[in-house]
């Protein structure tokens, strides 16, 4: 039977906290549709105006569904002002659960930023593992790459970013490095003391599928050795060539969610630090 395509859509997660109540919903909804595949757009911690904008602006680049958690009553009102001038679906995906345990107890909101979240030494470690995956992310900041809990590495489109950002919510300092044809990977990578580095292996035939639908989605025609399927099995192979020899642990992303990836990631590197 023949594979259907999968659709692809934008999706923008706007919190003025760390998000993690927005990316669970939105992945829990995305779970009852087949071959459905969100593109992610995650703007956290947005608590200013000038902040706002700036998401306003990338809203407006790439039209899709909005979900957001905004305590600010004026936040909220130009987020969702903002989509109306846009036809653009956009959801407060609290609101129900709040209006309804507020009419049961009978009190009114406190509308209070990040109110449901102590600021403690965990909650900071979440943010400070966000921000390094953020500033990590791509083969970014190599020179640190030293201070990382785990280096994800593999070709383009094995879910290295989004597997990284999952791992900051858990308090994990994940960096990920992209293996590209030509380029050299960086010394660190090879260090005596270095970091636990995990490999992304991923099927040639699901790479090559996961590629064209993103070109698809971007309304991309030039395609070249990016989708290739020479060149796309070449590089599988090679990356897998380099895990062996190395010695780095794997993890096949081919039929995995995002989830599934770093709960490996997360067994990977206690076996590890038991070590």
């Amino acid at each position: 039977m023949r594979e259907r395509l999968a659709t692809y859509f934008n999706v923008h997660l706007v919190s003025d906290s760390t998000g993690e109540t927005l990316a669970g919903v939105m992945r829990a909804t995305c779970a009852q549709f087949d071959n459905v595949l969100p593109v992610e757009h995650s703007y956290f911690l947005v608590r200013s105006a000038r902040q706002l904008e700036r998401v306003l602006r990338e809203i407006e680049e790439a039209p899709g569904v909005v979900m957001f958690t905004l305590s600010n009553l004026e936040h909220r009102a130009m987020l969702e002002a903002h989509c109306r001038n846009l036809q653009m679906p956009c959801v407060a995906v609290l609101d129900p659960v709040l209006d309804v345990t507020s009419r049961y107890l009978g009190q009114e909101l406190n509308h209070r930023v990040g109110a449901s979240r102590k600021l403690n030494a965990e909650y900071f470690r979440r943010i400070d593992a966000l921000d390094f995956a953020m500033y990590h992310d791509d083969g970014q900041q190599v020179i640190e790459l030293t201070d990382a809990d785990v280096i994800l590495v593999g070709v383009s489109r094995t879910s290295k970013t989004p597997t990284s950002v999952y791992l900051a919510h858990r308090g994990v300092k994940a960096a990920n490095v992209p293996i590209v044809p030509g380029v050299e990977l960086p010394r660190e990578l090879f260090a005596e003391e270095r970091p636990l580095v995990v490999g992304l292996l991923i099927s040639a035939d699901r790479l090559i599928h996961i590629r064209r639908n993103r070109l698809m989605a971007m309304k991309e025609t030039r395609t070249g050795a990016y989708t290739d399927e020479d060149t796309v099995r070449r590089e599988v192979m090679e990356a897998q060539k380099l895990f062996e020899r190395e010695g780095w642990p794997t993890i096949d992303v081919s039929r995995r969610s995002i989830e599934e990836t770093a709960a490996a990631v997360l067994n990977l590197l206690a076996e590890h630090r038991g070590a």
